[in-house]
Order: structure tokens, then C-alpha cells, then sequence
């Protein structure tokens, strides 16, 4: 694949979406880029945050982890079901009920303002990081395929990738990403059918569930050594507790979620979201198969987050393969990164700086767009700095290491508040969180060098209940 085949999908790619953004962005105010006006079809919001559920993490890293961790990810993925359950039973009739722009206006009600700031300041961390970790992988992939060869250095790859962003979310919002997310789900599940039948064809597999089946890789449950990380049932609670905490608990799943018509049709969209969601994992993961089968038979020596792109991206499979498959890596990339941008804006313009409250609405607007291009800027700053620190192992383990970190605190003062009627010394709660997960982190390193036991994944449960726990001990009286 040239790099002007590369230069020429990616103008034709954003061309397409920033008509998009110009339709939907006719009129658009501030309810619009927070809400949608409400005016979201359920259907296309479920089929939209498939992708922005995935991501370009889960399209390069799942298959990429199969070789060393077979097909285990598929236990975290059943935990999600249970996570999910949880979101559309229990978190979706709050939020709904509420009536809430910013899902973390819950806290202030229920606790305070401390635990308000709190609870939105570990969003706008959890969700920066997170977006930077998707966002640095597919800068790698086109700094790789393109702006190499045109001697264009990564700082600038990351500054133009932001930019184009920007550029379709500035006006419409969380409505321009509504229908967006949807097209780009469409181009990232095509991509992987092609990639499948492409190197099943390849392969000369007839029958791609037998020879999954039969695969040495295939091997999905593991319940043999609870010390080890990909032991079954920490995999599967860290799943559902992960699931409720990175869609239930983050402002910018669930900013979709609320631009539903209703809390019925927003249930509907979780129900279906769940279901093919599950499939489209199971798809990663035999994609995952095939790519490792292929690179050995064929002396490919590509590992991890390279497997796919290197396979796929130089034209191993040909040049319909090579552009399929980015295209569905600038579809999962964009899909994710869009919507964080949009969430961190309506997360610190709401929670942090109160603009729906201090100022009129023209002021109101300025603001959000001064925001919008603030946090474009701090994305790119992210980017920069992780590529100098990144380690030499797959960014999906490091986006779930971190998120059982940054997300514990939240999904602890979220738990003490709808499971107990307790209130707390507001003041204190931002050191209960602030303290929780170094003290997990304490405690992870003592017991895999004492015990071989690594929380892995489940740093987020333990997490959260020191949080929980820390929450009790402020109990006011």
C-alpha cells in the first residue's frame, strides 16, 4: 500500500464526516452538543457506541494479545453482560429520573460539592489518559503507513489527527457524533469481515468456528492458578465491574445513553449494544487466531499491537485488505476520540466551571468552544508525553491497569451512594479517593512479591472498596 493510496482514503474518510457535521450542526446550540436535544433514535445510538466502545485499541490490541494470553479476554467480556445489566436496571432510571446533562451532578446531591468536583476531576483523568493510550496507537499506525514517507514528524501527525476531530465536533456536538459513530461502527465491523475472509481464504479455512475450535490458541477459561492474572473469575468480575465504571460511570458513554428520547429507548440501546458487542469480540479474538497462525506459517515477525497492522497495513493480504483495514483503524480510532473530546468539554464546562449556571447563553457558548479547544490541546500534549513512556507491552493491558486506578474512586462513592443512605464529611472525600489508589497500588506490588498474586484487572474492585471503606470511616454521625 502507497502512501498516497493512504492520503487519499483519509481526505475522502474526513471529507464524508464533515458533511456530516455540517448537516447536523445547522442550528446547533449548547443543548445540542451536550444532549442532542434529546432527538437521538435509540438504534443508532446502540450501533454507534459499539465502536466507540472498541476503539482503536481493541481493533490492533484483542487480536494482537491472543498469541501470548489465548482467548481469555472472552471471560472479561462475559463480565461485561453482568456490567451492563447493572447500568441499564439500576443507572440508567437514576440518571434519567435526575434529568442530568453531566451524570456527576448525582454526587453533588447525594454528597456535596467536593464529592461533585471530586468525581468529575477523576473523570477528566481517567478519560484524557484513556483517549491519549487509543489515540497514540493509531498515530503510530499512520505515522507508520503515511506521514513517514513524507518525512512529517509524530508530533505533527498527532496535531493534524486532533485537529480533524476538532473540526467535525466543534458545532454539533454529542448530535454530529450520534450519527458519525454510526458510520464509523459500519466501516470498522466491514473492515474485520474482509480481514477475516481475506486471510481465511489465505489459510485455505473452510470453516472458520472448527478451526477456531481446534486451535491450541482457543483456550478461553482459566481456572487453574487463582494467583495468576487471567484466572476466570477475576477476569469475569473485573469485566462487569469494568463495564459499569468505563460506560455506566463515564460521561462520555453515557452522554449518548442521554440523548435518547427516553429511558426505555435507552435500555433497548443497551440490551442490543450488549449483545452484538459480545459477538464482535469473539469475531477480535478469532481474527486474533488467524493473524498469529498466519504470521508463523509465513516468518512474520510481528508481536502484540504490530500483529495486525503489519500484516494487514504492508499488504501481506493484499492492497483491498491493506485499505480495509485502515479504514476500520481511523473508524475505530475516530469513534472513541471524538466522543471523549466532546464528553471532557461538557464535563469541565458543566461540572468544573459551572458555565450552565454562572452565565447567559450566548456567554455560554464562547465558553464551551474555548473549552473544546482546550482540551484539543491537552489531548495532543497527552499523546506527546505517553510516547516517550509507553513500555513494550499491549495498550489495551494498559488501558485496563489504569482505568482499575483512576475509575475506583468513582465506582466506590457511586456504590456508597446508591447502596447505603449514609452521608459523609464532604471535605474528606477528595483524600479517600486521592489515597485509595496508591494504597492499592501498595498493596497489588506486596502481594505478587510476598504471594505471586497479582490483582491484575481486579485493582479496580479492591480500589473501589477502600474507597467504599474510606467513605464508611467519614460517615457523619
Amino acid at each position: 500500500m502507497q502512501p498516497l493510496h493512504v492520503l487519499f482514503l483519509i481526505i475522502g474518510y474526513f471529507a464524508v464526516l464533515i458533511f456530516i457535521s455540517y448537516i447536523t450542526g445547522k442550528s446547533a446550540n449548547n443543548e445540542t452538543f451536550f444532549k442532542a436535544n434529546n432527538s437521538s433514535p435509540w438504534y443508532l445510538v446502540a450501533f454507534g457506541m459499539i465502536g466507540a466502545s472498541l476503539s482503536g485499541v481493541t481493533f490492533i490490541s484483542v487480536p494482537g494479545w491472543v498469541e501470548a494470553q489465548s482467548m481469555s479476554y472472552m471471560q472479561m467480556v462475559l463480565g461485561y453482560i453482568v456490567g451492563y445489566a447493572i447500568i441499564g436496571l439500576v443507572l440508567l432510571p437514576l440518571y434519567y429520573r435526575l434529568n442530568l446533562t453531566s451524570i456527576y451532578t448525582y454526587l453533588q446531591d447525594r454528597f456535596g460539592n467536593y464529592s461533585y468536583k471530586t468525581g468529575a476531576s477523576f473523570f477528566l483523568l481517567s478519560r484524557t489518559i484513556g483517549a491519549a493510550f487509543r489515540l497514540f496507537l493509531v498515530a503510530n499506525v499512520l505515522q507508520l503507513l503515511l506521514f513517514d514517507a513524507y518525512g512529517i514528524p509524530f508530533w505533527a501527525t498527532v496535531t493534524i489527527t486532533i485537529l480533524l476531530i476538532w473540526l467535525y465536533t466543534f458545532k454539533g456536538g454529542i448530535k454530529t457524533i450520534v450519527w458519525t459513530d454510526t458510520l464509523q461502527t459500519l466501516f470498522m465491523l466491514i473492515a474485520v469481515g474482509v480481514c477475516i475472509y481475506t486471510i481465511s481464504g489465505e489459510l485455505q479455512i473452510s470453516n472458520l468456528f472448527s478451526y477456531v475450535a481446534d486451535s491450541e490458541l482457543s483456550k478461553t477459561f482459566f481456572f487453574d492458578d487463582w494467583k495468576t492474572g487471567n484466572y476466570f473469575w477475576k477476569r469475569f468480575f473485573a469485566g462487569a465491574f469494568i463495564a459499569v465504571v468505563m460506560t455506566g460511570l463515564d460521561q462520555d458513554m453515557m452522554q449518548k445513553n442521554l440523548t435518547c428520547r427516553n429511558l426505555k429507548d435507552a435500555q433497548k440501546n443497551m440490551f442490543w449494544f450488549t449483545i452484538v458487542l459480545v459477538v464482535v469480540n469473539f469475531f477480535f479474538l478469532a481474527l486474533g487466531i488467524l493473524l498469529t497462525d498466519y504470521a508463523q506459517k509465513n516468518g512474520i515477525d510481528a508481536h502484540k499491537d504490530l500483529l495486525f497492522p503489519t500484516i494487514a497495513g504492508k499488504g501481506y493480504l493484499g492492497l483491498s485488505a491493506a485499505l480495509f483495514f485502515l479504514l476500520g483503524l481511523i473508524a475505530a480510532a475516530y469513534s472513541s476520540a471524538d466522543s471523549a473530546l466532546t464528553s471532557l468539554t461538557t464535563s469541565f464546562s458543566i461540572d468544573i466551571l459551572e458555565i450552565d449556571k454562572k452565565e447567559d447563553k450566548a456567554q455560554q457558548e464562547k465558553s464551551r468552544k474555548k473549552i473544546h479547544v482546550l482540551f484539543s490541546f491537552v489531548l495532543i500534549a497527552t499523546i506527546l508525553i505517553f510516547k516517550y513512556f509507553i513500555a513494550d507491552e499491549s495498550v489495551i493491558a494498559k488501558i485496563f491497569t489504569f482505568a482499575g486506578y483512576t475509575y475506583g474512586p468513582l465506582l466506590g462513592l457511586y456504590a456508597f451512594g446508591l447502596f447505603t443512605k449514609l452521608n459523609v464529611k464532604d471535605k474528606l472525600v477528595p483524600l479517600i479517593c486521592i489515597l485509595s489508589p496508591f494504597i492499592s497500588f501498595g498493596i497489588n506490588e506486596f502481594t505478587k512479591a510476598s504471594f505471586g498474586f497479582d490483582f491484575e484487572f481486579f485493582i479496580l474492585v479492591l480500589n473501589g472498596l477502600l474507597t467504599f471503606i474510606g467513605l464508611y470511616l467519614i460517615k457523619k454521625k
